[in-house]
């Protein structure tokens, strides 16, 4: 009898591994999730898991863990010796990465040190896969599109303590032989993602505009253009990435980049209210088409102190190898945001 494969998700309480812990649990995994200490509940994106009878202490188990703690990761992987580790966890938040940029390196960067470093001390090299989250802000202002030989110019803390952590992953691969793989996924949505994150700002404040419950949406930079996909997908991704022959690089996008304007217009759309614009820079502003109220404003304190401008993904290697390719439409998954939203205020 074939025995479960055994999973480590660090940041399971976040969308994709929240996302992540469920797709495995249908493949049978068993699945052990690494989230942070809290004084406030934070696992509401799985608690649906822990009320499965189907999984309820049997094959989801949870563990406090801190990525900048490196004897709490060794003692975790010395227990579990998962046959597959996904480094989810992270400081995220591109724009929180500016006012917080010590301990993003130390969680982003020094992070993914400390997992691989416990992989060779519990003497994991041939049993573990390792897959490392990376992100299109490692390439920052190079010119789009974007693939994995795409030269890396970071803009942000964020960004910078990430690609120490891609370039460790593949050091460590050459150097040890470990199955380390990196996922240079590009910005990735859905009803789950966190209420910070300027995608689900806008559906959030679109949902609580039509019910009279907001004023106005405050954004920054209406012209960033992003590849927008569904995180689902991505997930999916994620694992396809650790069931091949060999580790390996693979950027995941769906190869289509769209403004935060246009966003704004497309989740306006889904309450029936059509947004027009007037004026420019800081002064430009969203209004009703219909009621002529002001719905969107530009405040700068949204800006980055260093904008990326445009981020837009090759995936040709991820669709011929690992035939991978998004299936979900921008449309659909701002439709799906919204009315998650929507049914959230009632």
């Amino acid at each position: 009898m074939r025995k479960n494969k055994i999973a480590l998700i660090t940041g399971v309480t976040g969308q994709d591994g929240s996302l992540l812990a469920k797709f495995l649990l249908k493949k049978n995994y068993i699945v052990h999730g690494m989230k942070r200490r809290s004084s406030s509940l934070n696992t509401s994106r799985i608690d649906d898991i822990y009320q499965d009878p189907q999984f309820k202490k049997k094959n989801f188990y949870l563990h406090y863990g801190d990525m900048t703690d490196t004897s709490g990761i060794n003692s975790l992987l010395s227990s579990i010796r998962p046959d597959e580790i996904y480094n989810l966890a992270a400081q995220s938040h591109v724009k929180v990465s500016f006012e917080t940029p010590e301990y993003t390196a130390n969680c982003d960067a020094m992070g993914p040190l400390r997992i691989l470093e416990a992989i060779r001390n519990n003497n994991l090299e041939k049993k573990t896969k390792y897959y490392q989250a990376s992100t299109s802000e490692m390439y920052g202002s190079s010119k789009p599109p974007q693939n994995e030989k795409t030269i890396f110019k970071p803009a942000s803390p964020y960004g910078t303590a990430k690609l120490y952590g891609y370039w460790i992953t593949k050091n460590y691969r050459e150097s040890y032989n470990i199955f380390a793989s990196n996922g240079i996924l590009f910005n990735h949505e859905g009803a789950f993602r966190g209420e910070t994150f300027v995608t689900k700002k806008i559906t959030a404040a679109v949902a609580k505009i039509s019910k009279g419950l907001q004023k106005k949406l405050y954004l920054g930079n209406l012209n960033a253009k992003r590849d927008w996909g569904e995180a689902r997908d991505y997930v999916d991704g994620m694992w396809r990435i650790l069931q091949q022959k060999k580790p390996d690089d693979f950027v995941l996008a769906t190869g289509k980049s769209f403004t935060v304007r246009k966003f704004v217009e497309l989740a306006f759309k889904e309450v029936e209210i059509k947004i027009l614009w007037r004026g420019k820079g800081l002064n430009e502003v969203g209004y009703d088409s219909v009621s002529k109220k002001i719905l969107v404003q530009i405040d700068k304190r949204y800006f980055r102190p260093n904008e990326v401008d445009h981020l837009l993904g090759d995936y040709k290697k991820s669709k011929k190898i690992l035939k991978w390719e998004p299936k979900i439409t921008l449309k659909k998954m701002i439709r799906e945001m919204v009315d998650y939203d929507l049914k959230n205020l009632n």
